[in-house]
């Protein structure tokens, strides 16, 4: 059979790259005919410049290639009898009992899964140093920022999600990275210790061992609620179903200073104002709900409470922060595919999930589809979320007792560095400046670029914290940590890591940028050798899509896993109706479009005052989206 496979799929050999003959070879004849298709998109460079329809297309041809030969199982699948959602048809505290074929799936301390096979580098761990590798191509020189697309809340944001879904278990045994003579004036730490990533056997043949998640990674709001019930004890009030928070809208704090919410390690103040934003808002989802049903108890509402905001959480990250990051009409289209399908919102919420996933979108879908390998994030995801090149030096703080300027602009008033707002120090600065403050002003000011040089400084001199929030004694220089971390953990460098995603690999550095002073640094740090190149490296290096603020590389991995959040959730499948959620509090996700919704809902004089944009996250001085009379799906990108 094999040589047959080999036989049929030898005259597409011409078409194709030669680092792909072995892949394709693997296929069945349909999926490399798939192949064929977008491969040959992707050597032309046309797929941005496609119109909707066919982006659309080209999109669910290589998300579907990736279902089939970018997911790999780490761990063994239990063995028994399964559970019946009946007995389960709310969100645990610890991610359990979601997957009726495998309980542990997506539980805190579950394996992190692959997109890609491990690539041992033992050998490689220091070379390149990782401290000459942050110090001569990713340490910030000058900040560089986004322009109007991408603010300090959509920022934020994507921090507040890490929070709720990836932490790795550490082993017990540190490991001292020192700085090279070359570099080490240029460094603010001559040394640091941090621990290792605890490495796990898996039972398994193919992978034999993994990596622990201490944190769920459901898209279940752990953030705010926790990933075991000893957390989700700290939080509740166990007084009408809902969450504690502080009077002044935010974070309560306990004896030692430490913010009182679902996760706390390694925080700044941005997330902690999210975190306050979705306390209240179940918090208000539970005053709803109880209104309309009185007869529920504490552990009901709080239980149906959960379930909508984690709902809402997801609902805004896919159709409104997406759409942001890569803001282009086929990425609008997708992601609201993703949600509504083809038949759009109007249809859905008239006659509910109609069609499979391409009509009717993943959200609904009479029951969930994990594709045969248990959900997990795995590690590729980890490596590309990599995204602290966001974080500005400062953050400009306006005065919003002032009159509004031209489009809705608020006077900058004082800027704050950072380094101030992280950590212990960071919550008693936030209970200075207060929730309408802090998101008017992180709404006002621009993201940093994820690109070269632009990884703060700051950074590179941090106070990591244990889980429980409370501060090491060790400070560490994070982008050497996290380029070390890619390769502990067996993430494949970056050519080997797009030639597994079926992405064409670079042959020269000028296939990766077009700036000649990158160029003369990459062969500086790596020499002519483009294989050696580290994953975060060649993603802040890679030439950009037109509207996408992320690299095409680490877009592939977030068309799979984005999709999978949804789809393998029966929550947002098969439990995702009125009887689980209630009529309230499925009206309450339908009804929720956008972040803008949700701090409508809570401030809404100051959304009224200061927001001239369409969205939370784009910069909030800027113009709204203008209308566009032709139907989404008929339009081509200009």
């Amino acid at each position: 059979m094999s040589s047959l496979k080999a036989l049929l799929s030898a005259p597409f050999h011409q078409f194709i790259h030669k680092d792909f003959h072995e892949a394709v070879a693997k296929m069945t004849l349909t999926d490399a005919s798939l192949f064929l298709i977008v491969h040959s998109i992707d050597k032309s460079g046309i797929w941005p410049r496609l119109p909707v329809i066919f982006g659309i297309l080209y999109l669910a041809i290589r998300r579907h290639l990736h279902n089939e030969y970018n997911l790999f199982k780490v761990g063994r699948s239990p063995v028994g009898i399964r559970f019946s959602p009946v007995d389960h048809p709310f969100r645990t505290a610890d991610g359990e009992f979601n997957d009726p074929f495998n309980e542990g799936a997506g539980s805190e301390g579950s394996f992190f899964g692959r997109n890609v096979l491990p690539v041992d580098q033992k050998d490689k761990l220091l070379k390149p140093d990782p401290v000459v590798v942050a110090t001569k191509l990713l340490a910030r020189r000058k900040f560089k920022d986004t322009g109007k697309q991408f603010n300090m809340i959509a920022a934020s944001w994507i921090q507040f999600m890490i929070h709720d879904w990836i932490d790795h278990l550490e082993d017990t045994k540190q490991i001292e990275l020192t700085a090279p003579k070359e570099v080490a004036n240029q460094c603010p730490l001559k040394s640091f210790k941090f621990y290792k990533t605890k490495e796990v056997p898996t039972g398994s043949y193919d992978i034999q061992t993994g990596a622990l998640n201490i944190r769920t990674p459901w898209w279940d709001g752990s953030v705010i609620y926790g990933s075991n019930a000893e957390t989700l004890q700290k939080v509740r009030t166990f007084k009408d179903g809902k969450l504690k928070i502080s009077c002044d809208g935010l974070l309560r704090h306990d004896q030692d200073g430490i913010a009182v919410s679902g996760d706390v390690r390694n925080s700044w103040i941005g997330v902690s104002t999210l975190q306050a934003l979705f306390i209240k808002e179940h918090n208000a989802v539970c005053d709803s709900l109880k209104k309309e049903y009185p007869h529920l108890d504490d552990e009901e509402l709080y239980r149906h409470a959960r379930l909508v905001t984690s709902a809402v959480i997801a609902k805004i990250h896919t159709i409104d922060w997406t759409v942001e990051l890569l803001k282009t009409d086929t990425m609008i289209a997708g992601m609201r595919n993703n949600w509504y399908g083809l038949l759009g919102k109007k249809f859905k919420d008239t006659f509910g999930h109609v069609g499979g996933a391409i009509l009717g979108g993943l959200v609904g879908l009479k029951k969930p589809n994990n594709h045969g390998v248990p959900y997990s994030l795995t590690e590729e995801f980890v490596s590309v979320y990599r995204m602290h090149s966001l974080l500005p030096d400062y953050l400009d703080l306006r005065d919003i007792l002032a009159a509004p300027g031209p489009n809705k602009s608020p006077p900058l008033s004082e800027r704050i560095p950072m380094p101030n707002l992280i950590g212990h120090k960071g919550e008693q600065a936030l209970a200075d400046i207060g929730f309408s403050k802090q998101i008017v002003s992180m709404g006002h000011q621009a993201s940093g670029a994820l690109e070269l040089w632009n990884y703060p400084m700051w950074l590179r001199d941090i106070i990591p914290q244990n889980v429980d929030g409370q501060d090491r004694p060790d400070h560490v220089d994070l982008p050497a940590l996290e380029v070390y971390r890619d390769r502990e953990r067996k993430v494949a460098r970056y050519n080997e890591f797009r030639r597994a995603l079926l992405l064409i690999p670079i042959s020269k550095w000028e296939d990766l940028t077009d700036d000649d002073e990158a160029v003369r640094v990459l062969e500086e740090v790596y020499g002519h050798d483009v294989e050696e190149l580290d994953l975060l490296v060649g993603l802040m290096a890679e030439k950009k899509t037109k509207g996408f603020a992320i690299s095409q590389t680490a877009f592939v991995i977030f068309l799979i896993m984005a999709s999978r959040r949804l789809e393998a959730d029966r929550f947002f499948t098969s439990n995702f109706n009125e009887e689980t959620y209630t009529k309230k509090g499925f009206e309450w996700v339908n009804n929720t479009e956008s972040l803008k919704d949700v701090l409508s809902r809570h401030y809404p004089e100051l959304v009224k005052k200061w927001m001239n944009s369409t969205s939370a996250f784009s910069v909030w001085d800027s113009p709204p989206n203008s209308h566009n009379p032709i139907p989404l799906l008929l339009r081509v990108p200009q």
